[in-house]
């Protein structure tokens, strides 16, 4: 189940990785595990890269802004590992592609997709590839990477960043494509993503991959095809095997478990009925609350912020406005305020997983959010992931964003599995076709204009 990692496997010959945009290094767990070694690992903020130190105890860490610090890690790299570097991954930030994002604008507007500059942040990864010249290059990003225009830096023309980066690095480096949702590969959640493999023109393994008309990224192994279906959240609860907790007081709201991550805030009164009013399992949501808690009037209609009959407010998503009169929150209807559905994957781990009124964050069963341990579980951490002091010296808040933007280490695993293997000239049983719908998709989402672009897609 979700808890129980791909075991280490003995490694002949040691590959050498660096990793960008670190964050606390989980995502680059799963490629350790697979036989790359990292040994330099950048992150601008200084907390992030202290827990990535203690998982990536052998790394050199390169703390601050990429924009400046690129170059230490070439130089710290070719100091003190002159040998070829096999790969570099990267995680740039996605806040500026997110549809979570109520200010990013519109993605066809270049000028929008310039109002973040952490959107151009990608084009450091060209900058260190030129350098150090990895045979493989692993990026990750959300979908939206592959749509959203912005300005080129150079000629001021529109361009996606997913086209920007891949035409800066089109001379040397051959680029593949998957658009996916990761609860195929047996995460627990529903998290969809793009991932890009850049592979060097002078590898070997190139022309075996043309030959067989294959991708170097796995196969799905719980999808449509696949022996397994997604894992549900209260199968992955059912191994986590978790203390309950409830959000009504602090002796019910914490645990000792796992050095105190499994715990939850606790609410006040009016929110925490307002969450025990909804129902259970089945990804209902506290808009959808009927009934008066004061005077039991039912079937209220579903724009009312307070009961026709006393006028109390109701258990649903309700302030009050300055002129003394209660009204709905402003909010996502779809998504906030709900329970997750016990049936299904869990919704997306987010940075905001510890916020009742943000994304599906409300346990399916009991009346609190996810503690910070169960959305690490969900994000397939190893038990034996290494937090530190981060809980007691930053709060459960920060932690909360470290999770929620890592990268699952079980996909990373199984994607590091069969590149590990194609650098040792190995075509593993497991590598996608190139006729796979999800690199279908990103290719078709991607809008690359072939006719006018010197990119070889594949």
């Amino acid at each position: 189940m979700t808890q129980k990692q791909p075991k280490k496997i003995k490694k002949s010959i040691v590959r050498n990785a660096v990793s960008l945009f670190s964050n606390c290094g989980a995502g680059d767990v799963g490629y350790k595990l697979a036989g790359f070694d990292f040994k330099v690992m950048a992150e601008l903020d200084e907390r992030r890269l202290e827990v990535c130190g203690l998982n990536h105890p052998d790394a050199h860490l390169v703390k601050g802004d990429l924009n400046t610090t690129w170059r230490d890690v070439v130089k710290t790299y070719k100091d003190n590992f002159g040998d070829e570097l096999d790969l570099l991954c990267a995680c740039p930030p996605c806040q500026g592609f997110s549809s979570a994002r109520g200010d990013r604008g519109k993605s066809n507007n270049p000028d929008h997709g310039m109002r973040d500059t952490r959107n151009l942040l990608s084009l450091i990864i060209a900058e260190v590839a030129k350098e150090l010249r990895p045979k493989l290059i692993v990026v990750e990003n959300v979908p939206a990477f592959l749509g959203r225009l912005v300005r080129d830096p150079k000629t001021k023309t529109p361009i996606t960043m997913a086209e920007l980066l891949t035409t800066s690095l089109a001379s040397s480096y051959k680029p593949y494509y998957l658009l996916i949702d990761l609860c195929e590969y047996g995460v627990p959640q529903t998290r969809k993503r793009v991932f890009f493999t850049f592979i060097r023109k002078d590898i070997k393994f190139l022309n075996i991959l043309d030959e067989k008309k294959l991708i170097p990224f796995p196969k799905p192994t719980h999808s449509i095809g696949s022996k397994k279906r997604p894992i549900t959240i209260g199968e992955a609860f059912k191994s986590f095997n978790l203390p309950v907790l409830d959000a009504k007081s602090l002796e019910t709201a914490k645990s000792d478990y796992a050095n105190g991550l499994h715990f939850v805030p606790v609410w006040d009164s009016k929110r925490y009925e307002m969450v025990a009013e909804i129902p259970k399992n089945n990804g209902s949501s506290a808009w959808q609350n009927l009934t008066c808690l004061n005077c039991g009037e039912t079937d209220i209609v579903l724009s009312r912020a307070n009961c026709p009959s006393c006028n109390r407010p109701l258990p649903r998503p309700v302030i009050k406005s300055r002129n003394g009169r209660y009204r709905l929150i402003k909010g996502f209807k779809t998504s906030s305020y709900r329970r997750m559905n016990l049936n299904l994957p869990a919704a997306t781990i987010t940075t905001a997983s510890g916020h009742v009124g943000s994304h599906f964050t409300i346990h399916p069963n009991q009346n609190r959010v996810l503690s910070p341990l169960e959305c690490a579980y969900l994000q397939t951490f190893p038990k034996e992931f290494k937090w530190g002091d981060a809980l007691k010296k930053w709060g459960h808040s920060n932690i909360r964003e470290m999770i929620g933007e890592a990268v699952p280490p079980k996909f990373t695993a199984m994607h590091g599995k069969v590149l590990y293997a194609l650098l040792n000239g190995i075509t593993s049983r497991n590598l996608l076709s190139e006729s796979d719908s999800r690199h279908i998709e990103a290719k078709r989402k991607l809008e690359l204009k072939i006719n006018n672009s010197p990119l070889e897609v594949i």
